[in-house]
C-alpha cells in the first residue's frame, strides 16, 4: 500500500499566518501539523508516502522533512498546480506514484492519534472497495460530510453539509481506496464551486456497495479556522501533558 498526504491549498481562512508558510507546517503545540499524518502513516506500516503541496511553499516541506528518514518513511513530493482543484484533484496526482496499489489518503491538517493498522488489514482482506473514517459529533456533524451506515459498517449514504443530517457521524479526511480510485476520479465533474469533490468520489464506491466506515476516537480538522487551530493546540497540549501523546 502507498500513502498520500494532501498538504496543498491556499488556506485563506488562516491568513495572515499562511502568507509566510503552508498551513500544514503551522505548530500544533510542540510539533508541526504535518507530523500527525506522517506519524499515522508510519504507525500503519505504510512506508512510501507522497506529499502534495502548492508551489508557493513546497520547498518548506523538503527543508523540514527531507526524505522522511526521521519517520522511517520514503517521502516524495509533488506540486498541485491548481490549489483550488479540490481533494480528488490532489489525489489524482498520485496515480503514477501508486503504481496500481491501494492507497491510504490523509489530509495534512487532520489531527488524530488513532492507529489505522487494523482498519487497513480489514480493508485489504476485503480485496476491493474503499473506507471512509468518521467521528461522532453530537451537533457539528452537518458542517462536514455526514455518513450514514448500516449495522455492519457499510456506508449507505454520504451527504455534504446537509441541513438535516441522517446521522451524527462526520466524515474525517482519512480514506482508503483500491486501485480503481483513479478511474473514478477521471469520471468526476467539477461541483458548483469548481472542485472535484471527495464526497462525489466516495459516493462512487457507495453506489458500488463497497464503501465501509471505520470510527475514530477523536479528531480535529485543524486547518479550517483559527478556533479549530486553537482547539487542536489545546487538546494536544493536554494529551502531551498527560503522557497520552509523545
Amino acid at each position: 500500500m502507498k500513502g498520500i498526504i494532501l498538504a496543498g491549498g491556499l488556506a485563506t481562512r488562516l491568513r495572515p499566518l499562511t502568507w509566510v508558510t503552508n498551513k500544514h507546517l503551522l505548530p500544533i503545540y510542540n510539533k508541526p501539523m504535518i507530523f500527525f499524518p506522517l506519524t499515522a502513516m508510519a504507525k500503519a506500516g505504510v512506508k512510501d508516502v507522497l506529499i502534495t503541496s502548492s508551489s508557493d511553499h513546497a520547498g518548506h516541506f523538503a527543508a523540514l522533512l527531507k526524505h522522511g528518514e526521521d519517520f522511517g518513511l520514503n517521502l516524495e513530493f509533488v506540486v498541485q498546480e491548481n490549489p483550488k482543484g479540490g481533494i480528488s484533484d490532489a489525489i489524482r496526482l498520485g496515480e503514477s506514484f501508486a503504481k496500481n496499489q491501494p492507497i491510504l489518503v490523509i489530509l495534512g491538517d487532520n489531527i488524530f492519534t488513532f492507529n489505522l493498522k487494523n482498519s487497513i488489514d480489514r480493508f485489504l482482506q476485503r480485496g476491493k472497495g474503499a473506507v471512509v473514517f468518521g467521528v461522532k459529533m453530537a451537533t457539528e456533524s452537518k458542517q462536514y460530510g455526514v455518513i450514514e451506515v448500516d449495522m455492519e459498517g457499510k456506508v449507505k449514504s454520504i451527504e455534504e453539509k446537509p441541513e438535516n443530517p441522517k446521522s451524527d457521524i462526520a466524515q474525517a479526511g482519512i480514506y482508503l481506496y483500491d486501485n480503481c480510485v483513479f478511474d473514478y476520479i477521471k469520471n468526476l465533474v467539477p461541483s458548483a464551486r469548481g472542485e472535484l469533490e471527495v464526497t462525489d468520489l466516495n459516493n462512487q464506491y457507495v453506489k458500488e456497495g463497497t464503501m465501509y466506515c471505520e470510527m475514530l476516537d477523536w479528531w480535529v480538522d485543524a486547518g479550517t479556522s483559527f478556533d479549530e487551530l486553537l482547539r487542536a493546540n489545546n487538546l494536544v497540549a493536554e494529551k502531551v501533558k498527560k503522557g497520552e501523546i509523545i
